[in-house]
């Protein structure tokens, strides 16, 4: 009864915050105007929203749901209360491809370009790390994400060489891209957020028992008869894949993959039937309101999201720290 209200109210208030990322922004639309064109209305209004305002709005609620889910995954495998994509060198990879094109390549396949740089630099960094624990042998979560952070630190330094070596009239491209935004947002990207978000919900609720079992700890779930380690690095494989879709698109968006596992965990419970489908809902809403933040904060100029994101991350982490035990 209690996970029914929460996906109830959930999905109502994800709703209403769609159709309040498509009426706010830097020009507020009347909200009668809005229903209007989604109804099918036409008009110079109607393209505002169904042209840039909806793919924006349906963006934001893709990635929001997916890095929600990806960090629960995450948090679940590693053992790791602090687990998110970004722990991981996926977005760091993406953020290297991505920057690559803009400061040295340029535009070589149209709009295209950017997404398909971002995506294979985060499939790039993943793989690096699969290589390493391959050739280091799994010992552990521990392992896992010390292989991350290495790579991670090693696209870090590779990104800022570009910046630093390319074409210095592409910085605030870089630094905006870099920080994350939804501005690429047109409908024939969203497949691909929508890909990356099917395939970490369904191999999400396919494995959902082997990860109630991890819960239990390691010993635990083999005696159950989980492979342990086949799941870990499968979940790390299908994480990556998925947030290199969400940052081929939005750029890097931080902290969202950390936050959401804990807030849906204190409302659903940690087995991950119920946890799963609370967190893509909780991560859908906080981007649709950090979304709406980042374009009305500074109007009519528009802030990097990854700046609304990180600074409610760092608030989050502080209550984390503060709590009693």
């Amino acid at each position: 009864m209690r996970l029914a209200l929460v996906l109830t109210g959930g999905l109502l208030a994800v709703i209403v915050l769609l159709v309040a990322a498509i009426a706010i922004g830097s020009t507020p639309l009347p909200m009668r105007a809005v229903i209007e064109a989604l109804a099918g209305g036409d008009g110079p209004t109607a393209r505002i929203v169904m042209d840039l305002r909806l793919p924006r709005a349906l963006l934001a609620l893709l990635v929001g749901a997916g890095l929600g889910t990806v960090g629960c995954l995450l948090q679940t495998t590693t053992r790791n209360d602090l687990a998110d994509p970004f722990l991981f060198g996926l977005s760091s990879g993406a953020a290297a491809g991505a920057v690559l094109v803009i400061t040295v390549t340029g535009d070589l396949l149209g709009l295209w370009t950017l997404p398909l740089a971002a995506f294979a630099g985060g499939m790039a960094a993943s793989s690096i790390v699969l290589v390493l624990i391959s050739r280091l042998g799994d010992r552990g979560p521990a392992r896992l994400v010390l292989a991350g952070l290495a790579v991670s630190f090693l696209f870090m330094a590779l990104t800022n060489y570009l910046v630093f070596a390319g074409d210095q009239r592409a910085a605030h491209s870089v630094l905006f891209w870099t920080l994350g935004g939804l501005g690429l947002a047109r409908w024939d990207l969203l497949p691909v957020a929508a890909i990356g978000l099917a395939a970490i919900l369904g191999f999400a609720f396919a494995r959902h028992r082997k990860f109630d079992a991890l819960l239990a700890g390691e010993d635990t779930a083999r005696t159950l008869g989980v492979d342990v380690v086949a799941l870990r690095r499968t979940t790390f494989l299908v994480c990556a894949f998925a947030t290199a879709a969400f940052v081929s698109i939005s750029g890097v968006i931080g902290f969202v993959g950390l936050m959401v596992p804990h807030i849906a965990r204190a409302l659903a419970g940690p087995m991950h039937g119920r946890f799963v489908p609370v967190a893509a809902i909780t991560g859908a809403a906080l981007l649709l309101v950090s979304d709406i933040a980042a374009r009305t904060l500074l109007a009519p100029q528009e802030l990097p999201i990854g700046i609304v994101t990180t600074s409610l991350g760092a608030v989050f982490v502080l209550a984390l720290l503060t709590r009693e035990p």
